[in-house]
């Protein structure tokens, strides 16, 4: 399931973020294109804003007020014992990425496995501009998507959030099976899966896209 339905504000695409071209392609596209030559995918259904339903090469469904409301009807309009949540705002998804983190989850217990990074910069803590001091980067991790998990913990730990009036504190499905005591695994992401949020992440994921075979 691939998360399209933001609305591109901070990005000043006058127009939703998924349909914004880098390297001759809407954005969604990249991801769609990754995701349906992913061999551990079967289906893919994209989440878009209200009436832009046909303008992406996938099943389609209309997004929510929120990214968590989307992926909500996202995850309800997809089929399968595994969805996997991706942000079309991260272009660079391979579908080798895609095919290790259901893997990682096929060959284990867990709920859920996300892709990661170590965090690399030193990491401060300060208030009004002042440092008080140094964060421990070693067991720290930028979390990313794909993120896969077993459907029917997914859905059961987004009607909990939803029922306490919590869903919308969700800033990825992993926070979900978190906050029900679940397990998620990490799977390093090993490469450029940057997050397209302002015009210089657009130029850096052009060139990165372009660069390719």
């Amino acid at each position: 399931m691939i998360a399209a339905a933001g609305s591109g504000q901070r990005l000043g695409a006058g127009g939703p973020k998924a349909f914004v071209e880098v390297g001759g392609r809407p954005l969604v596209e990249w991801s769609v294109g990754a995701f349906t030559t992913a061999g551990s995918v079967d289906e893919v259904v994209v989440v878009v804003p209200s009436g832009h339903e046909g303008e992406v090469e996938a099943d389609a469904v209309a997004g929510g007020a929120t990214r968590a409301e989307s992926v909500v009807a996202g995850v309800k309009a997809a089929s399968g014992d595994v969805v996997v949540i991706h942000d079309a705002a991260r272009p660079l998804v391979t579908a080798e990425l895609v095919d290790r983190v259901v893997q990682r989850l096929a060959d284990s217990d867990a709920q859920g496995v996300i892709a990661a990074a170590p965090v690399a910069d030193t990491l401060k803590s300060g208030r009004a501009g002042v440092i008080e001091g140094t964060v421990d980067r070693s067991a720290l991790w930028g979390a990313q998507t794909p993120q896969a998990f077993r459907a029917d913990a997914l859905r059961t730990a987004q009607e909990s959030a939803a029922e306490a009036g919590e869903l919308e504190l969700a800033t990825d499905e992993a926070w979900l099976i978190e906050r029900v005591g679940g397990t998620v695994l990490l799977e390093e992401s090993g490469g450029p899966n940057l997050k397209i949020t302002d015009r210089a992440d657009l130029a850096v994921a052009e060139a990165l896209l372009t660069s390719r075979p």
